[in-house]
Parts: C-alpha cells; sequence; structure tokens
C-alpha cells in the first residue's frame, strides 16, 4: 500500500496545471542553453516559488544527463520543523502534477539501520517546500528514465554532526548511479529577515548582496566545508541551506570521486535600494567529476 507525499505547494508555490507546468519548465530548460553532461553528479539548486527562481534553478537542472542515474538523493534545509538530525521520509511515492517519483525504500531502511537518522512524518514531510520545489524538475529530467528518490530533510546540525553525515553518505558519491539535488536559497536580506549586513564600499545595496553570496559562492567551490563554515560565522549570511550545503561538502571531500562544484547562475528577487526593501538570492551549480 503506497503512503503518498502529496504535491501540498502546487497550485500555490507553482501551477498544478499539468500542461502549463510542463510548458514552464520546458521553456526555463530551453532558455539555459546548457549541454547535458553524464560527469555531473549532483546540483544546488533553489527552491524558492517557481515564478520567483523557477528560471535561476533551470541553470542547475538542465546540466543533468539522466541516462545512467537510477537514485537521486534530495539534501533539504527544515523551515518549519526543528531537529538537531536528518530526517528521513515515511512516504513510499512523491506525487507531483507531471508524474511521480518513487521512493527507494531500501537505501531509506539502509540509512535508517545507522541508527543517526529520524523519521519525519507525513504532515512535516508535506508542510516542507524545499525539496518538493525540486520535484517536478526531477520528474522532467528523468522522463523516461526510471529513477528513484531518497529525501533527506537536514535539520539544524552542528559542525560535528554535518561532518558525521557527510562521511555517512559519502559512499553514495562513489556509485556512478546516484545523483545529489541540495537544496538552497541565498541570501534572505531585509528587515523582515532581521538580516541588513550593508557594505556601502559595494555601491548600492543589492551590490553590497551579490557580493556576500558571490563571496560564498566562491569558497563552495573550492569544496572546504570549513571555510564555509568560517564564512558563515563570520557574516551570519541567511544562507537557509547552509546545512545541506556543508553536508554535500563534506561528502565530496569524503568521497573517493574528485567533485569539483561551480556555479552557473545567480539572480536577485528585486534589487533592493533602501533599508526598507528586502529581496531574496537565488544561485545554481553543478557538481561534476573532476577528472
Amino acid at each position: 500500500m503506497d503512503k503518498i507525499r502529496r504535491p501540498s505547494h502546487a497550485g500555490s508555490w507553482y501551477t498544478d496545471n499539468p500542461k502549463k507546468l510542463e510548458e514552464e519548465l520546458e521553456g526555463w530548460l530551453g532558455a539555459t542553453g546548457l549541454t547535458k553532461s553524464p560527469d555531473v553528479r549532483g546540483v544546488i539548486a533553489p527552491h524558492a516559488g517557481y515564478s520567483y527562481s523557477g528560471r535561476a534553478a533551470a541553470y542547475a537542472f538542465g546540466n543533468i544527463d539522466p541516462t545512467n542515474i537510477t537514485r537521486v538523493f534530495l539534501l533539504g534545509p527544515s523551515h518549519h520543523y526543528y531537529t538537531p538530525k536528518c530526517a528521513l521520509s515515511t512516504a513510499t511515492v512523491n506525487k507531483t502534477p507531471i508524474g511521480d517519483l518513487p521512493i527507494d525504500l531500501e537505501v531509506i531502511e539502509e540509512l535508517k539501520a545507522t541508527g543517526k537518522f529520524e523519521l519525519m512524518d507525513l504532515r512535516v514531510d508535506e508542510a516542507e517546500h524545499s525539496m518538493e520545489m525540486h520535484l517536478p524538475y526531477l520528474v522532467k529530467i528523468f522522463e523516461g528514465h526510471p529513477v528513484k528518490v531518497v529525501p533527506i530533510l537536514v535539520g539544524a546540525l552542528n559542525t560535528d554532526s554535518e561532518a558525521m553525515y557527510g562521511r555517512l553518505l559519502a559512499k553514495y558519491v562513489d556509485d556512478p548511479t546516484n545523483f545529489f539535488s541540495v537544496s538552497s536559497d541565498f541570501c534572505h536580506w531585509g528587515s523582515r529577515f532581521h538580516y541588513t549586513h550593508y557594505d556601502k564600499k559595494c555601491g548600492p545595496i543589492h551590490k553590497s548582496i551579490e557580493a556576500l553570496d558571490k563571496m560564498g559562492m566562491d569558497i563552495i567551490e573550492t569544496g572546504n566545508a570549513d571555510a564555509f563554515k568560517q564564512y558563515l560565522s563570520e557574516y551570519d549570511n541567511t544562507i537557509c541551506g547552509r546545512h545541506p550545503i556543508s553536508v554535500f561538502l563534506h561528502m565530496s571531500s569524503n568521497c573517493s570521486t574528485k567533485i569539483k562544484i561551480k556555479f552557473l547562475r545567480y539572480e536577485q528577487s528585486s534589487q533592493c535600494k533602501t533599508m526598507r526593501d528586502s529581496s531574496v538570492s537565488y544561485a545554481s551549480a553543478a557538481a561534476k567529476v573532476d577528472a
């Protein structure tokens, strides 16, 4: 008996009209002009409503060659539910308006057996948008290629836990049939986010935000989890997927496969010019096997 995770944000965060959703995704993917590469083993992509970040996300998902991939690990931050651990989905299938993605129950059992994960109930799972916003893109990219997903909700991990989960999941990176979809937006700027860092040397506020984000993106590209941690503690940039990104950096440095992350797109929801303004930044990256 299937236990279904419904697409709870369809109809609000993105359209629940299958035809319209297909058209939007195809349009955004086509506009990137990207070539699919079998060397791309992971992405970092935003998770805002598609009217805000759908276009930027295409620059991550458009790199994926689905041919050899049979399993996608989803790493998403928790926005509403507090846990100091990582939590596994208890559903058996993720529904989207354009198709369903079965959950890999075998790998879920394997991870459960480590004793390091908690389980999230369906209510928590459906309330969270960070992984759901990646699902329609994955359905689209893997059309005609059977693929299973392993959704992992990444809680408010401390530094040691990030490293521990990174080591635990690293072995999956060495299997070339596995893929990793890491969910994060970048700077949430403005008084409504309680974050108004502004370096006047950069010029207008939106340029200061961009400089701050790009500093973080450059550090993520080095693959150095400790340097990323240092950057976050120094600037406290409101990167909501900081924990999933950190876990992925630890996975990359603990596996035998050499992985290189490269950012391909950066956008802001609006350009902040005064302290009354607010914006959210979106950045998309591909993680490639570095020959």
